[in-house]
């Protein structure tokens, strides 16, 4: 990690760039607030990267000893923030809601579910339209037809889109539909997903996956970062764990834990950590309360009638009051409402 001074100009910048490409490494430029700092990527070689400390506006160089380079708060020191097209804002001062259905599962069901999440204030509609699932009969979601769908009633909501995608030949297509991508628990360390996920001009939310530690979670990050995608966050959605009486077993530790490590922004997913609804609400105000940037909820018109996740969803009164009570959380601890 190369850390430009406080004045270096833009030709420092742009010589230090060109230099570590010419040793055979990718350069990474992050411009905070004082200081420019330039990250250099690759495999270990003899190379004395030491020597860039003598070129002009380089204040020191820095060596990361840790396997995640890009996605430290090292290399990004201030918090990073993801801004979509309709003016939501995930990380920095606030808590960003994204709500909507398990499942496309119809044009009417989801247009009932925008429509219910957009009257809370909701500004991101989730939903899935490829859907993976234990049982190969288990409803397997709507796929193009789904994010065609997706597409149609967000806008007439003025919602941005959020949807999984899970395979690497599915990216530019999902990709054409929603605003942001979803790589679930399943697909955390798929890696050719993963690099694809880094070419495309998205933001995408990586889930951690089912059993995994921090820092592969971070490690799987860095395969998007270092493929050029800059706007990645981070979803805590529950790890598997030996109770019986919730899905998943929500690492709440975990979100001091990253804000520490890393400055990427953090979503919590109440709803697939409970695996049921009567849950969600004390999960998600907890979520909020340790400093989570933003949470992922199901909601559906009629739970009782979903095609996958009616357990874990909550119907338009439940919403209602969950919205209420994490505003009044967020308001607690100094954090803009949702």
């Amino acid at each position: 990690m190369i850390v430009m001074e406080a004045h270096a100009s833009q030709t420092q910048v742009r010589a230090v760039v060109q230099r570590v490409r010419q040793l055979g490494f990718t350069p990474h430029v992050s411009h905070g607030r004082e200081r420019t700092i330039v990250g250099v990527v690759g495999h270990e070689t003899d190379t004395d990267l030491d020597s860039l400390g003598a070129l002009e506006g380089v204040e020191r160089v820095v060596r990361v000893l840790h396997d995640y380079p890009l996605a430290s708060r090292d290399f990004h020191p201030m918090d990073r923030t993801i801004t979509l097209a309709n003016g939501a804002v995930l990380g920095g001062g606030g808590v960003l809601m994204m709500a909507g259905p398990c499942a496309v599962e119809g044009i009417e069901q989801l247009e009932e579910a925008a429509a219910c999440v957009a009257a809370q204030g909701v500004r991101v509609l989730r939903g899935g339209a490829f859907k993976p699932r234990t049982s190969p009969y288990s409803f397997q979601g709507l796929g193009e037809e789904g994010l065609r769908m997706l597409r149609s009633v967000a806008d007439s909501h003025h919602l941005m889109v959020i949807t999984e995608v899970l395979a690497s030949e599915d990216v530019e297509l999902v990709a054409r539909y929603a605003d942001v991508l979803q790589v679930g628990a399943r697909n955390m360390q798929n890696y050719r997903l993963l690099q694809a996920c880094g070419a495309v001009d998205r933001p995408v939310l990586l889930k951690r996956g089912l059993s995994a530690t921090i820092d592969e979670w971070l490690q799987a990050a860095e395969y998007i970062l270092s493929g050029g995608n800059q706007q990645v966050a981070l979803c805590e959605r529950g790890i598997r764990g030996f109770e019986p009486s919730v899905r998943f077993t929500l690492d709440i530790t975990a979100v001091p834990v990253l804000k520490r490590l890393t400055s990427l922004p953090l979503v919590v997913d109440p709803s697939h950590a409970a695996g049921r609804a009567d849950y969600v609400g004390a999960i998600a105000r907890a979520a909020v309360a340790a400093g989570a940037d933003g949470l992922l909820v199901e909601v559906h018109p009629r739970p009782a009638e979903a095609l996958s996740d009616g357990a874990q969803s909550l119907d338009p009164i439940a919403f209602q009051t969950l919205v209420g009570e994490v505003n009044r959380i967020a308001s607690a601890v100094g954090r803009a409402a949702p």
